[in-house]
């Protein structure tokens, strides 16, 4: 019994310290309400080729969402429902740009996220990139993203992504507004885009 509680009180204290880090990560890159902009300065490509920088980020409000298009469900799923969001409220699309983030670099060229993106919706850019350079990007916003083997026995095969599957809300300074979870309700994540361009 005296092992159990001491077990017991050791993996509270180890998860604190988990919930510590966690949180310390968080911050520390411009965190949510911070009045610098959030994440970190980074030089990758767009679909079409071209360098993007995180001055994409800056003009208007940004959507940023983090998949992989050998996605199965959660990134085909949070692209087609963000698309009709930024229709209800912005249709022109003046006010609100997006963007999907690859965390899968390696397989994600700009040619095959292009057309990925293309059968969803045009109003909805990519970004990848070197994979170096992309790891980086993606952990100063704080995302995360790990490559799980298909065979745990083949680790070196073929693989699926992990990652976070929040849309990232930015305002016009590319500030950390809100997050629009997977799964949230639809009137919801409507009015926190609303809330973003000021609508």
């Amino acid at each position: 019994m005296v092992f159990f509680r001491t077990a017991l009180w050791a993996l509270v204290i180890i998860f604190a310290g988990v919930l510590a880090w966690v949180s310390y990560q968080f911050t520390r890159t411009a965190g949510p309400g911070g009045e610098e902009p959030y994440g970190v300065d980074f030089a990758l490509v767009d679909a079409s080729g071209q360098e993007i920088t995180e001055e994409a980020f800056r003009g208007q409000p940004t959507a940023l969402f983090f998949g992989f298009t050998h996605c199965p469900d959660v990134c085909p799923t949070t692209l087609f429902e963000l698309d009709g969001w930024m229709q209800q409220v912005d249709p022109e699309g003046d006010d609100l740009n997006a963007y999907m983030v690859t965390v899968d670099p390696e397989r994600d060229t700009p040619e095959l996220l292009s057309g990925y993106l293309s059968n969803v919706s045009n109003r909805i850019g990519g970004i990848t990139g070197e994979p170096g350079a992309v790891a980086e990007m993606v952990q100063g916003f704080n995302v995360y993203a790990r490559k799980v083997p298909l065979d745990e026995n083949d680790p070196e095969g073929d693989y699926t992504m992990d990652h976070t599957a929040s849309v990232f809300l930015l305002d016009e300074n590319g500030r950390f507004r809100s997050t629009i979870a997977y799964g949230e309700n639809a009137d919801t994540a409507v009015q926190k885009l609303r809330n973003l361009i000021g609508g």
